[in-house]
């Protein structure tokens, strides 16, 4: 009788531990989204506190402000720091983005913003490839790493420009752990490029929108970005998980083949 009541709780115990698992991730998810509009409501308030509302809110302000500026200081400047916000993350990128389309317009916007966005994913890549683990650790926690580390034994190219592509996914971060696999220079670069082009333009979109005092294009535009990154964030996960099943059954079968 005692065997069998033992055998009874362990039994009883699976599940409980199961249903852990989607309780701890739904938690995680919960908690990232809570951190995303933090942050939001943070970059306001210091936005009102340090005047830089009104680059957004005051037309002649902003237009003071773009007369002052020195055209050529003005892109190199900006696009060191697309450069650094990826190496070093000081800022967020989804500033800079804005601040491209506000300073220079679509075109030029997305230009400025993506050779700096291209220097600065080649210089973590670089940089991780040179130094290999121990320096990837520093800015990358293990956590992520071992997330996706299956992205490390096989190119996946096509699977790591879809991991650009989803909002919320740590693109700087990927740089670094993708720069301990097997893509090559030229095939990251084209990669990384092409997959942040897409949200480089919409960012630059915003900025220009502000610009051009079209505000109500601008908050639909910003309604729009928020509710695709919230839906992405909760969905994120689970994107993910079907990506790295589908780049296993690839790997497989690519092995499959040679033998």
């Amino acid at each position: 009788m005692a065997k069998r009541t033992m055998t009874r709780k362990k039994q009883g115990s699976k599940p409980d531990a199961a249903d852990a698992k989607p309780s701890a991730s739904r938690q995680h998810i919960w908690l990232n989204l809570f951190a995303f509009l933090a942050i939001c409501v943070l970059l306001v308030w210091l936005m009102y506190e340090t005047d830089l509302m009104r680059l957004f809110t005051d037309h002649a302000y902003l237009e003071h402000f773009l007369s002052r500026l020195n055209p050529a200081a003005t892109i190199v400047v900006f696009i060191i720091l697309q450069s650094l916000q990826v190496v070093f993350a000081p800022i967020p990128g989804e500033v800079t983005g804005l601040v491209g389309g506000v300073l220079f317009g679509e075109f030029w916007g997305v230009v400025y913003s993506t050779i700096g966005l291209t220097i600065g994913s080649y210089c973590a890549f670089a940089l991780s490839r040179r130094f290999g683990q121990p320096f990837v650790d520093r800015f990358v926690s293990k956590a992520l790493i071992d997330k996706f580390d299956y992205l490390l034994h096989h190119k996946g190219a096509f699977l790591v420009f879809l991991l650009f592509l989803i909002p919320g996914v740590p693109k700087d971060a990927l740089c670094y752990i993708l720069g301990l696999g097997h893509l090559t220079t030229v095939e990251f670069l084209v990669i990384g490029t092409t997959g942040r082009l897409f949200g480089t333009i919409l960012l630059t979109l915003g900025g220009t929108y502000i610009r051009h005092e079209q505000y109500e294009n601008f908050w639909i535009l910003a309604g729009v970005a928020v509710f695709v990154v919230l839906l992405a964030m909760l969905f994120r996960e689970r994107i993910e998980r079907v990506l790295r099943i589908l780049h296993i059954r690839d790997y497989q079968r690519r092995k499959t083949r040679r033998k």
